[in-house]
């Protein structure tokens, strides 16, 4: 009966020490989740850059950078599970996307930055020396159009109607006082039409493909305001996920000013931080 009880003794200490590891080994993989980053593009050679740099060690997050060229196979495989948080979209694709598919939504976890859209041209070095009749290509896509419009607008070339959105064409022109002839593109083609218009609107990521840095050579360019919040990026996640602690780090982690300092010399300064709460772009 003695050998009995020791043994059982002996058992329990081990089960015991079994669940003891078995609970570290447990909080350690917790706490060393690797992060899975969706991105593409210009974003996505950003954050290889941030998940190698040091600002994250000692922000204690491992990342993990996937390329999904995509946008909405990214924002599903976020819905899904399959990456954490993606870092490619603006808030108006955002919505647009949540509008869609709202049986696995996503949430924004905080801003990032703006790339401006820009008006360029190469036959003139001012907005008041376009003539009239004079040939604009905006971009052919209902999104991009709708921003290109309010940028025009915001130009002082043209006014829309009062039930102008998101989605509006050139049909919502109200007032186009210097007669613009309006040529929709493919907008990832704007520089290589600059010699065959007198301006184009492009956006930044193409600008600078094509060589151009909108804070120097365009005309006129998008600023950080109320009217521009829509094109604000954002990284993203699904709704389930909102609340995640080390999701939420990584917008600090994009902000800090040694990451900044790296965007800022890579890209020309061109996409512009925006550290604003999500309260911000929802007004």
């Amino acid at each position: 009966m003695k050998k009995i009880v020791i043994l059982l003794g002996v058992l329990v200490v081990l089960v015991a020490a079994g669940f003891g590891v078995h609970e570290v080994s447990s909080s350690q993989k917790k706490e060393s989740k690797t992060i899975v980053v969706g991105s593409q593009g210009s974003d996505y050679q950003i954050w290889q850059h941030i998940a190698k740099s040091q600002e994250a060690k000692e922000a204690g997050l491992t990342i993990q950078v996937k390329e999904i060229t995509d946008g909405v196979q990214l924002n599903k495989a976020t819905a899904d599970g399959s990456v954490d948080v993606n870092a490619f979209q603006s808030y108006s694709y955002f919505k647009a996307y949540n509008s869609q598919d709202k049986k696995q939504p996503l949430a924004a976890l905080g801003t990032t930055y703006l790339e401006p859209l820009g008006i360029y041209s190469e036959k003139y070095t001012s907005l008041s020396e376009l003539p009239d009749g004079a040939t604009v290509a905006i971009a052919n896509n209902p999104a991009n159009t709708a921003r290109g419009l309010l940028l025009l607008q915001d130009a002082g070339l043209i006014k829309l109607s009062d039930d102008f959105d998101a989605l509006s064409g050139v049909e919502k022109v109200k007032e186009n006082p210097k007669h613009l002839v309006f040529k929709q593109i493919d907008d990832t083609t704007g520089p290589r039409v600059l010699k065959s218009v007198d301006a184009v609107l492009i956006s930044n990521t193409v600008a600078l493909d094509g060589g151009l840095n909108v804070l120097k050579d365009s005309l006129f360019h998008e600023k950080v305001n109320q009217r521009t919040k829509n094109n604000i990026n954002i990284l993203a996640t699904a709704e389930k996920n909102k609340n995640n602690e080390n999701f939420k780090k990584l917008v600090k982690l994009y902000h800090n000013q040694a990451i900044q300092n790296y965007i800022k010399k890579d890209f020309g300064g061109t996409k512009i931080a925006v550290d604003k709460p999500i309260s911000y772009l929802e007004k």
